[in-house]
């Protein structure tokens, strides 16, 4: 079974290890798109194989199940559950010129680590030009600083992921990198001309505007628009028009607080804008409900590209991880022990 009419235009998280009853009735009655996992609800292999089955049972059909593994600071699943990594940009730095084939082979092995699990997208590569004054939050986990450079390393993540069957989410789209304040926290406001968004940020997004998933960046564009880009007409627009992406476009986290208003009223904006789904991460019940009753039920064309989204997913073909790994190893040294 797929999903059908009634599937709603939201990612959602849940609080812990399990599903629990109230969230079994929510989850059964309101069919959100797919799931996202944390730290929170990670413990065993076999406790997380158990929670996407019990996830999915609760809508009915095989619902993606996501997480952010990028490797490095941002990565929900560690040791022994999955290997630990470099940062991105020490490991780009570190493989200098072999830089794509390592973050090809980061990649493959997340892949095969996320597909053991039963997890099926991955919110990865970010495909942000890291600057000098690119916040901390995100500043070591782009992979270049350079156009030119970040569009060649995001595109060997996400063919990594792909070969190993698990779909990329591209991100911040169109670019976060010139945000100095993390938007976890506040707003970023970003000043640079069109041209140079152009010709940098924008131009990264461009070349991979054939990947299935992209997600959104909670900056504001002045050049463009006085409104964050997520619940931006204008910036939606471009997403599509300029940029051409074609794929399924998906928010950041709408709880974070980058974003005006209520969660709800947030999440309508979104949507209202031109966003296909909602991703609301918290896990927190009543918040989900809130989201869920506005974002509705997807329209046809939002549908479509889902469907071809998950379509990229497979088991993928056997590999040898062991070898894999010694690979990357020849490449940038040892990985999170430096």
């Amino acid at each position: 079974m797929s999903f059908g009419l009634g599937t709603r235009a939201c990612i959602l998280g849940c609080s812990g290890l399990r599903v629990t009853s109230q969230e079994r009735r929510f989850f059964s009655s309101n069919h959100p798109l797919g799931f996202i996992l944390f730290a929170r609800n990670i413990s065993t292999v076999t406790q997380v194989q158990a929670l996407c089955d019990e996830l999915r049972d609760c809508v009915g059909w095989n619902a993606p199940i996501l997480i952010d593994q990028e490797g490095g600071r941002v990565q929900r699943l560690r040791p022994p559950l999955a290997r630990e990594f470099l940062p991105p940009l020490a490991q780009c730095q570190r493989a200098g010129a072999q830089a794509s084939r390592a973050m090809y082979l980061r990649f493959r092995i997340i892949a095969a680590e996320l597909q053991a699990l039963g997890i099926d997208v991955n919110c990865a590569p970010v495909a942000d030009i890291a600057r000098p004054d690119t916040h901390p939050f995100l500043h070591n986990r782009c992979y270049g600083e350079t156009a030119a450079k970040v569009m060649g390393l995001a595109r060997a993540a996400a063919n990594g992921l792909l070969d190993g069957g698990v779909v990329p989410v591209i991100k911040h789209m169109p670019g976060h990198g010139l945000g100095v304040v993390d938007s976890h926290h506040a707003l970023p406001q970003v000043a640079a001309t069109a041209a140079v968004l152009e010709q940098d940020d924008f131009a990264v997004f461009t070349e991979l505007n054939d990947l299935p998933m992209a997600m959104t960046a909670h900056v504001v564009y002045a050049a463009y628009d006085v409104l964050p880009a997520t619940v931006s007409t204008q910036m939606l627009g471009i997403m599509r028009n300029q940029i051409g992406f074609s794929g399924l476009i998906m928010t950041d986290d709408i709880s974070m607080q980058a974003l005006p208003d209520g969660l709800d009223a947030r999440a309508e904006a979104a949507i209202t804008a031109g966003c296909d789904v909602v991703l609301h991460c918290s896990g927190v019940l009543e918040e989900m409900i809130a989201v869920s009753r506005v974002v509705g039920r997807m329209g046809s064309v939002a549908r479509q590209r889902a469907e071809r989204a998950l379509a990229h997913r497979n088991v993928g073909g056997s590999v040898d991880i062991s070898n894999l790994d010694a690979q990357l190893a020849t490449l940038v040294g040892k990985q999170a022990d430096d």
